[in-house]
């Protein structure tokens, strides 16, 4: 979600010089965008996500400027703000999951969350005037679950450009000073139970692979991330890998030097971290959600990841067959050209246009 808003408004900046631009930041994240347009302004607004000073504050806010039109590239649109609006939806992850796994609160207050949850994203989908879905299976997830005419729906897939943040620094050295071992196997992401990494440990730790290879598991090291850490036993853990944060310039570095790229996830609105593998020159394995067969088409290596063994043979068929980890290669490098920030951009932009007067 990240790094589309980011692509979205670096594109946008070099898109459109007639329109002006609003862009709300919270604090932590004010310095780091410097705009490069003089229509683009930056405004702090410190009302954290999923608050209830978000909703409170920010219709206000918003208000003082008096937009015509505002978008949202999250699902969490404040019940009080009554202006013309578009919505990005990325996912219905916590309608398929709404498990107490996936959170850190008591049951009491994890069930009000998710209600308010539910009435949040139902008000945001049928006020705005145009959704934003980054894949067909997203689209088509929305029509399943909510009364909304096909065409308020748009798809603007995300992407993922094979460009290379240099860095001064070897390799070797880069990933020493990440406690990354060679050879590995990679995952790039959240530690959230649908991402299934619990699962990918115990086939990889079960498997010979093991003998030779390390696994290295890379995001912010959260509740879900330590969970993870104290569920392995002490004898596995120097196999198991955890750098914690990373950023872009030392991932490029990392991304390189892996082996394989491990995705197992049960659910996924696009899927993006295996394109970023992709575009690295590295294969990636993948579970057969259809989200991720509509994103990565045959570049990928498919596995019914819920039966077991196949993440364990699917990572041993990589590895040892030099021609299908070639081939993957090859075809993960087509695979990423297919997918453009600017033309993701520039279909947003068009829906501006139609709805801000």
């Amino acid at each position: 979600m990240g790094r589309y808003t980011q692509k979205l408004i670096e594109n946008l900046e070099k898109l459109d010089h007639k329109n002006q631009y609003f862009v709300f930041l919270n604090g932590e994240n004010f310095n780091e965008y410097k705009p490069k347009n003089l229509n683009f302004k930056k405004i702090l607004a410190n009302c954290p996500w999923y608050t209830i000073r978000e909703q409170i504050k920010m219709p206000w806010l918003l208000n003082r400027y008096n937009l015509d039109l505002v978008h949202f590239p999250h699902f969490n649109v404040p019940f009080f703000y009554w202006k013309k609006f578009i919505v990005t939806i990325h996912d219905l992850i916590l309608i398929h999951y709404p498990t107490i796994r996936g959170t850190t609160l008591n049951p009491l207050l994890y069930w009000l969350k998710f209600m308010v949850y539910k009435i949040v994203i139902a008000t945001a989908i049928h006020r705005s005037q145009k959704i934003i879905a980054v894949s067909k299976f997203t689209k088509n997830d929305i029509l399943k679950h909510y009364r909304v005419p096909h065409e308020k729906i748009i798809v603007t897939y995300e992407a993922c450009e094979n460009y290379c943040h240099i860095s001064r620094e070897k390799s070797d050295t880069i990933l020493k000073k990440h406690g990354i071992i060679k050879p590995y196997l990679l995952y790039v992401g959240n530690a959230y139970p649908h991402k299934n990494l619990d699962k990918l440990i115990e086939e990889f730790l079960s498997s010979a692979v093991k003998d030779k290879y390390y696994l290295v598991l890379i995001g912010k090291e959260d509740y879900f991330y330590n969970s993870l850490k104290n569920s392995i036993a002490s004898e596995n853990a120097k196999k198991i890998i955890f750098p914690g944060y990373i950023s872009d310039r030392d991932l490029d570095i990392v991304y390189r030097g892996a082996c394989l790229y491990v995705f197992p996830s049960l659910y996924e609105g696009f899927g993006l971290p295996p394109l970023e593998a992709m575009a690295k020159g590295v294969p990636v394995l993948a579970s057969d959600h259809p989200c991720l067969k509509e994103i990565l088409e045959d570049s990928a290596y498919f596995i019914d990841v819920k039966q077991k063994g196949n993440i364990a043979d699917g990572i041993k068929k990589i590895i040892f067959n030099n021609n299908l980890k070639h081939n993957l290669i090859k075809k993960g490098y087509r695979q990423c050209e297919k997918y453009r920030w600017s033309e993701m951009a520039s279909k947003t932009l068009d829906s501006y246009i139609k709805y801000e007067s």
